[in-house]
């Protein structure tokens, strides 16, 4: 029988941050903007709301992916990554599937409550948050969930939370969010590129097995190198104070990160094996430094 705490970790908390930072990062780039004069009325509470919503999207996502891995035999037993509840026997995959969609319903209703106080344009922010959660792992077997990852987590959370706090669609906040969804796209990155050969087995595509480990490599240094390149830009265009680049204190881990990437061979991927964990640690670090300085930017 599962006990509460298996009910927590089959839905991946470890995992919201990814979520939570983009969120975190609209809310205090409204407070910025708010403080400084770009926008006058602020709705703060239904912010936090939709900081809570996207947890909650992220988590039935999270449900509903460790169900069709299990039953498209992506996830087995020797595996390396995350432990997987599903295949230790701890829960019978349908019940899974069920609470992941409990948990969508439940985000559902905190949306329709955030549309009918704001605007129609929340609701197609909406549908995108339902097809990443519900849909991902058909991206993710063709190939396609870098895409959806970014797009989603991106882009979409963060437009979502400035609109709702503030019933504009704000489209610099889409060049603010990017750094990080750059840096959460290589969380999924790095997992791929560590799974790949079991992925294979599997029968299943990621962008990761159709580059080849050299070509991940690269990819992942240029996710990371080019977030610290968005940031400057943001700056330079007038959309974040200069106090921003107090995130280049987590560049040292972002080359740590890239040196253990390239380190990985094809016949020992396991070097990597908490390379997600480790990229998953260097968004978090990211976006609380980037949040912290939209926070206090005003008042210098």
């Amino acid at each position: 029988m599962p006990k509460l705490k298996h009910w927590i970790m089959v839905a991946h908390p470890w995992a919201w941050p990814a979520s939570g930072s983009p969120a975190l990062i609209a809310f205090s780039y409204v407070f910025y903007m708010y403080k400084t004069g770009a926008i006058t009325d602020v709705n703060w509470t239904f912010g936090i709301l939709a900081i809570i919503g996207a947890i909650i999207f992220h988590a039935s996502g999270n449900l509903i992916s460790e169900y069709h891995d299990y039953v498209s035999g992506v996830d087995k037993l020797e595996k390396t990554g995350p432990i997987r509840l599903i295949v230790l026997g701890v829960f019978k995959p349908k019940p899974v599937l069920i609470y992941g969609y409990i948990v969508l319903f439940i985000g559902i209703l905190l949306g329709i409550y955030l549309l009918v106080n704001t605007g129609l344009p929340l609701l197609f922010i909406g549908i995108v948050g339902i097809i990443s959660s519900t849909l991902y792992y058909k991206f993710k077997y063709a190939g396609f969930s870098d895409l959806i990852i970014f797009i989603c987590y991106g882009l979409s959370i963060a437009l979502g939370v400035v609109y709702v706090m503030t019933s504009e669609l704000i489209w610099s906040t889409l060049l603010v969010s990017t750094p990080v969804g750059l840096l959460i796209v290589a969380i999924l990155h790095a997992n791929n590129t560590r799974d790949m050969l079991k992925d294979k087995e599997a029968g299943i595509k990621t962008q990761a097995m159709k580059l080849g480990l050299e070509g991940s490599q690269v990819v992942y240094q240029t996710l990371l190198l080019a977030t610290y390149i968005v940031i400057a830009i943001a700056v330079m265009m007038g959309f974040l104070h200069p106090l921003v680049f107090v995130v280049l204190l987590s560049f040292p881990i972002a080359m740590k990160n890239i040196k253990l990437m390239k380190t990985a061979i094809i016949d020992n991927l396991a070097k990597i094996q908490f390379l997600d964990t480790h990229t998953a640690q260097l968004v978090l670090m990211f976006s609380v430094l980037l949040s912290a300085a939209n926070f206090v930017a005003p008042f210098i």
